[in-house]
């Protein structure tokens, strides 16, 4: 993980958002609203702009910052996401509809364990975002897989879970402690996948680029 001083330091060189955009920064802040950090997305971003998908899949809407974040930064492409929270699903709505990315994002109400039929008719996507419940990485990853095209990559946030992936052991409290285990499984499970190539980089909360390996 990136000490607090150099994602400071890195933090003050990222240009200035829109105003729109920093406004849904600040309301996240105050209401304890879990988005992607501030490097960690640009991190995204940017390997999303190398990669140029036409449809992405997002598992995990909240307000819809980085579904508006990716529709701005990439503005042919059309983004799926997936919220169960009613509060947050309507608060994304709210914030697609100011920042004008309504023609490039859908958001589908509702638990996405339940949602993959409806999500299949949207496929083939060339990119995938796990970051919803941390607990279910797995059998989110494994149930959308197959909507993947020949090309595509998945990413998945939060991997390194504030650090604490490398002291699961330690930790006291049990439902955090198996919850840290279910990630690290899921990390261990996705660098030995027979079709992925797997990266995990130390920004943000630690995102995985899992690429399909081709036929």
């Amino acid at each position: 993980m990136l000490s607090p001083e150099v994602t400071s330091y890195l933090e003050a060189l990222i240009p200035k958002r829109e105003r729109e955009i920093e406004e849904i920064e600040q309301y996240a802040k105050e209401h304890n609203v879990p988005i992607m950090e501030l490097v960690g997305i640009e991190a995204m971003l940017q390997i999303l702009k190398l990669v140029q998908p036409a449809k992405i899949l997002e598992i995990g809407t909240a307000i819809g910052y980085s579904a508006i974040r990716m529709a701005k930064a990439l503005p042919n492409a059309n983004i799926v996401t997936l919220e169960r929270d009613k509060e947050r699903y309507e608060r994304a709505l709210f914030y697609i509809e100011k920042t004008n990315t309504a023609k490039q994002i859908h958001v589908l109400f509702g638990d996405a364990l339940h949602l993959y039929e409806e999500v299949a008719d949207y496929g083939p996507f060339d990119a995938m975002f796990i970051d919803a419940a941390k607990g279910q990485y797995l059998r989110f990853f494994e149930m959308y897989e197959p909507l993947l095209s020949k090309n595509g990559i998945i990413i998945t946030d939060n991997v390194l879970f504030k650090g604490l992936v490398a002291r699961a052991e330690q930790i006291e409290t049990k439902r955090l402690r198996n919850l840290v285990k279910k990630i690290c499984a899921y990390n261990e499970w996705l660098m030995d996948h027979p079709r992925y190539d797997t990266v995990i980089l130390p920004v943000g909360d630690g995102m995985a680029i899992s690429k399909k390996r081709g036929e």
